[in-house]
């Protein structure tokens, strides 16, 4: 299915159309199945909805995002992390971009500048103040992640706030001035003392809790010993790539990051 941007609806519209809702952050899924979500007339949902925004089209249907006070009848709440993973790749990913695009409008109400209302700007994605003329577009926070990998081991770490025996690579928000290369080299000093040569870039993936950008790369090892950052890192440590732990699922581009890089690994020391 393709999936085409846009802030402005199409001409015609389209007959049906996926309508992402959501009431106080949670997606709403027909009650039973998530597989029967399925395209519906518009005028099927609430027409006055506190916030409507338009987000293109899926193989030329129309894709709206939608804020609900409540759930009508047939539908139920469902956190936007769970229905991701249980929906359709394309539905998954169109529904994180409606969940950033709803949230941008919810926190960008008032100008930051001014304190004034702001207004919807016509023709792109913005709220506009109509006093000082300020212009805000949604909000995207770039984040490194980086798998570091020696021969025969990959190095894994655990959060506090992860699930219990979960490791995944290294992660960490891109600071103002730096490069993507610079944070990479910083975020891996500060989460676990050690530093790398010989990065290669694997792939990035909108993250909408709230609105991440994870850019993620492989690394390898060039000195120091493990020092978990105090606060941030929970345990760090070397792994074997036969007896890796609980990692994330494919589902996050950190499960992909670290099965692909694991099978490379596993093929390089077939053919040597």
């Amino acid at each position: 299915m393709l999936f085409v941007a846009a802030s402005q609806t199409s001409s015609p519209p389209s007959a049906l159309a996926w309508t992402f809702a959501f009431v106080e952050g949670e997606l709403l899924v027909p009650e039973g199945d998530i597989g029967t979500l399925q395209p519906a007339t518009v005028e099927s949902w609430s027409t006055d909805a506190p916030c409507r925004h338009y987000l293109g089209t899926l193989s030329s249907v129309d894709c709206w995002a939608l804020s609900l006070r409540e759930a009508p009848p047939g539908w139920r709440r469902m956190p936007l992390r769970a229905a991701m993973m249980a929906l359709d790749p394309a539905l998954g990913a169109i529904a994180g971009r409606a969940a950033q695009v709803l949230e941008w409008d919810r926190t960008h109400r008032f100008c930051g500048v001014c304190g004034t209302p702001t207004a919807i700007k016509p023709g792109e994605r913005a709220r506009e103040c109509p006093a000082c003329r300020h212009t805000a577009y949604p909000r995207l926070s770039p984040a490194m992640m980086c798998l570091v990998w020696r021969p025969g081991e990959l190095l894994l770490a655990r959060s506090p706030h992860f699930a219990p025996g979960r490791y995944s690579a290294l992660a960490g928000f891109v600071e103002p001035g730096e490069s993507l290369e610079d944070c990479l080299h910083r975020e891996v000093a500060e989460e676990v003392g050690v530093t790398v040569r010989d990065l290669r870039y694997y792939g990035s993936q909108s993250w909408p809790f709230p609105h991440s950008l994870m850019v993620a790369f492989t690394a390898r090892w060039t000195d120091g010993e493990i020092v978990p950052q105090a606060g941030e890192i929970e345990d760090a440590r070397w792994f074997a790539l036969d007896a890796l732990p609980d990692i994330p699922p494919r589902f996050s581009i950190s499960g992909h990051l670290i099965l692909d890089t694991l099978e490379q690994m596993r093929a390089n020391e077939r053919q040597e």
